[in-house]
């Protein structure tokens, strides 16, 4: 077997913190001889060195998708549920896993967990990879003793969560790549062919009508200031995918996302699914109500719900109801309150909750098929049409020769 060499973090029998390198045949191995020497691992992982280092680009680190930790999640929940051991499971799936960053972490969860830690005190030590709503359902799993469970749940929550995703991007696919063909078509024709034009309307010697004078111009300031509105464009989406996540940008994008005229009702269905299926598994989890609340109102995606959310929580830690402050606010439909009231009157929140998720699944699902059907005549339409009148105006100043020479 093949040596390999380990970086370490350690704390020795005066309960020093230690840092160090040493050669194993595997991690197994290593911590086995750190333990050996009296020592506590506290994380050991392999090293890169040489041509071995790994080159990450920045915008181009590896990342965990929603897909990989719902995978993940019922694997462990099977393995767990079969009667293996948590540092066993986690060690086949440290292996198995097909992300290399998730793989990664997956070591240090359970280098931790060998250390004392609980699985969800060391999950939380990873907000980039496993999200708050995993973390305390994963708590509430292993205080309660019923961790495979809460595993399910979860995976069943990101299966669902992923679903909706892929309804969303295949409703704005078709239409976002029609949108971008027809800028680049227009700005190529702009670019290289009304010049071409141009160059033989200038012998002519007559006035051109507006709409060539018009495309002519257009033309003309595009060729001159392209690179700087090149600039600027990539600019303000680099700008924008920076500070998209900024509450004050989220404050002015989010209204506005729900009052467009035709995406508006799909953002807010989309939104409203993922806070009952979202409160809805956490509850029934046995994750406490405010603190369900606190951690839903920043996965609903929009900060219209999340404010309104807040505002419900605020409402009951003083004691009030959790449907009744919803009628408050106009983004949550009477069905969804009434819904609701009747959940706590039953004691069934929980179920209600997730009958409204797939309510708004369904929804979704009928109104991305709407869209999608009247989306991709109207973007054909509207492409032949731009085509179309770019084409009607260089010919505008021939069909006028002719008509002069008959």
């Amino acid at each position: 077997m093949t040596t390999a060499t380990f970086d370490y973090k350690v704390r020795d029998k005066k309960g020093a913190l230690t840092k160090g390198r040493l050669e194993a045949d595997s991690e197994a191995q290593a911590i086995a001889k750190l333990r050996g020497m009296g020592m506590s691992p506290l994380s050991v992982k392999e090293a890169n060195t040489g041509l071995q280092k790994e080159i990450t680009l920045p915008g181009f680190a590896p990342k965990v998708k929603l897909k990989d930790l719902a995978v993940f999640s019922r694997q462990f929940a099977t393995m767990l549920n079969s009667g293996l051991t948590l540092l066993r499971a986690l060690s086949i799936l440290t292996n198995q896993t097909e992300n290399k960053e998730l793989a990664r972490i997956l070591g240090e969860v359970r280098n931790d967990i060998q250390t004392g830690n609980s699985l969800s005190a060391s999950m939380a030590k990873h907000p980039k990879v496993f999200p708050p709503l995993m973390v305390n359902m994963t708590k509430a799993g292993e205080v309660g003793g019923f961790l495979d469970t809460v595993l399910l749940q979860i995976a069943a929550n990101y299966e669902a969560e992923v679903k909706l995703r892929g309804k969303v991007k295949a409703a704005m696919t078709y239409p976002v790549v029609v949108f971008i063909m027809a800028i680049l078509m227009c700005v190529a024709m702009l670019l290289f062919i009304v010049p071409v034009f141009t160059s033989m309307f200038d012998g002519l010697g007559a006035q051109l009508p507006l709409p060539t004078r018009i495309l002519v111009a257009l033309s003309a300031g595009l060729k001159t200031y392209f690179p700087v509105l090149f600039v600027l464009l990539v600019g303000a989406s680099v700008a924008y995918k920076r500070t998209k996540h900024l509450e004050r940008v989220r404050a002015v994008v989010d209204p506005m996302k729900l009052k467009m005229p035709v995406f508006g009702p799909l953002f807010q269905k989309i939104a409203l699914s993922r806070f009952s299926r979202n409160l809805g598994t956490m509850m029934s989890s046995g994750v406490p109500i405010l603190q369900s609340l606190d951690i839903v109102a920043d996965t609903t995606g929009n900060l219209v719900l999340a404010r309104a959310i807040r505002d419900v929580q605020d409402s009951v830690r003083t004691g009030e109801s959790l449907a009744g402050p919803l009628t408050n606010h106009p983004v949550f439909p009477p069905m969804v309150v009434q819904m609701m009231a009747v959940g706590e009157d039953t004691g069934a929140l929980d179920g209600m909750l997730m009958k409204i998720s797939q309510f708004y699944d369904q929804e979704v699902e009928a109104t991305t098929e709407a869209l999608t059907a009247l989306i991709e005549p109207l973007m054909i339409a509207i492409l032949g049409g731009l085509v179309g009148s770019m084409i009607i105006a260089l010919y505008m100043p021939i069909f006028s020769i002719f008509d002069q020479i008959s």
